[in-house]
């Protein structure tokens, strides 16, 4: 099986305040094989979760939300960060994010007609470094009244505090790969994982 922790390695360039460049291989130009080797690996942990939809916020998380989509055989749905004219203020639901690796702050949106009260999302996101974007997409997920059956990463920096404030509400985290550390411009994996 590829592995991603050996692709980081490899090709991850460490950049000041912690920041990790993965974009030759996952979020600028995207390796399938890679992708799919970290969606089988989130089937495994939330196959039994009984989800029916995958949600990600545009744009680096729908490479890896559409292949588990595709794996767990559900439809894929991302949050906009922009609102298109076809959408009716009516008819969205809204909640507002902050980006760690670009400073700055977002309002993302997502059509009221494709999240339901009979939902169970698994939320899918390359990267958790403080968990704005996946709090921000369970906040969407409550506005509907769906059920959040877990948060699905490929990196998260475990030396931030998404997994706790994800944990802190109660909401399954997995991460394919958990970094400890990104000091002296490098990669140090956490133990556990």
């Amino acid at each position: 099986m590829l592995n991603l922790r050996d692709q980081i390695l490899s090709d991850g360039k460490v950049f000041p305040n912690n920041v990790l460049k993965v974009d030759s291989f996952l979020n600028h130009q995207v390796r399938p094989d890679i992708i799919a080797a970290i969606v089988d690996e989130f089937y495994d942990h939330f196959q039994s979760a009984g989800v029916t939809k995958v949600l990600t916020v545009e744009a680096s998380g729908i490479a890896p939300a559409i292949m588990t989509a595709l794996k767990f055989n559900v439809p894929m749905l991302f949050a906009k960060k922009k609102e298109p004219s076809t959408m009716q203020a009516s008819d969205i639901y809204t909640t507002k994010i902050h980006s760690y690796t670009k400073d700055e702050d977002s309002t993302i949106i997502l059509s009221q007609q494709y999240l339901t009260k009979d939902d169970r999302v698994l939320i899918v996101d390359d990267f958790l470094a403080n968990g704005e974007a996946s709090l921000g997409l369970v906040d969407l997920c409550h506005q509907a009244g769906a059920e959040v059956a877990g948060v699905a990463i490929c990196i998260e920096k475990s030396f931030q505090a998404g997994r706790k404030r994800l944990e802190d509400a109660n909401i399954p985290v997995y991460s394919e790969a958990r970094i400890a550390s990104l000091d002296n411009n490098t990669v140090t994996f956490h133990d556990g994982h």
